[in-house]
C-alpha cells in the first residue's frame, strides 16, 4: 500500500471519528486548547501570529483569532491563491473575512501580505497527528509548502480523541515539535510546561 493510499484511508477514518464526537466534548476540548495556546510564552511574546480559520468540525479558532486582535498583535490568516498555495494575509477585524476556497472564511484579496519570516508563531491545523508532531492534513499540501519556508515557532492543534500514534509520513511532510490538545502542550511527544 502506498503512503498516499494510507493517508486517504486514515483521513476517511478520522472524518468518521470526528463526526462521532459530541458537541459538548468538542466545545470543552476547543476551549481548553485555546486557553493552552494563549498561555504559551511564545504567544505572549509574538508580534505576528498566523492562524488557520476553522471550518466544519475543526477546532474552533475564533477565540484565538479574537484574542490575537484584542491583544494588538498582527493576525495573519490564509488566503488560498492557487491549488496547494496560500498566502499569509493580515486582517484587522474578523468581519473582513468572507467565504473563499472550499467555503472557508478568507481575507480580502487586497489585504496586506506577509512573508513567513515575518511570523513569530504559526498555528497549524490537522486532521490528526501524533504527540510527536507528525501531522495528517487534508491533502492539499498548503501547510507543507508553508512549513518548507517557515523557521519560526509552530504548534499543531488536535483534540485528544483524534490523536494517532501511527501517521503515514513522506519526505515532503514536516513534523511540528509542539502539539496542543485539551490535556496541554506536548513537546517532541512528552508533556511540557505544565500550567
Amino acid at each position: 500500500m502506498t503512503t498516499d493510499t494510507e493517508k486517504q484511508q486514515l483521513r476517511k477514518t478520522m472524518r468518521r471519528l470526528a463526526s462521532q464526537l459530541s458537541p459538548r466534548y468538542r466545545a470543552a476540548a476547543d476551549e481548553a486548547i485555546a486557553r493552552h495556546l494563549l498561555s504559551l510564552p511564545e504567544y505572549r511574546s509574538a508580534g505576528a501570529v498566523f492562524c488557520f480559520v476553522s471550518a466544519g468540525r475543526e477546532i474552533d479558532t475564533r477565540p484565538i483569532l479574537e484574542r490575537t486582535l484584542a491583544d494588538g498583535r498582527t493576525l495573519c490568516v490564509p488566503l488560498c491563491v492557487t491549488d496547494g498555495v496560500m498566502e499569509l494575509r493580515a486582517v484587522r477585524d474578523l468581519k473582513e473575512l468572507s467565504p473563499g476556497a472550499y467555503g472557508i472564511l478568507e481575507p480580502p484579496a487586497d489585504s496586506p501580505a506577509l512573508s513567513p519570516d515575518q511570523i513569530d508563531l504559526a498555528v497549524i491545523p490537522c486532521v490528526t497527528c501524533s504527540r510527536e508532531g507528525r501531522r495528517l492534513g487534508r491533502g492539499g499540501g498548503y501547510y507543507d509548502r508553508f512549513l518548507a519556508h517557515y523557521r519560526g515557532a509552530a504548534v499543531l492543534l488536535c483534540r485528544e480523541r483524534l490523536l494517532r500514534q501511527e501517521i503515514p509520513f513522506d519526505l515532503h511532510d514536516y513534523p511540528i515539535p509542539w502539539v496542543i490538545t485539551e490535556a496541554g502542550l506536548f513537546e517532541d511527544g512528552t508533556p511540557a510546561r505544565p500550567e
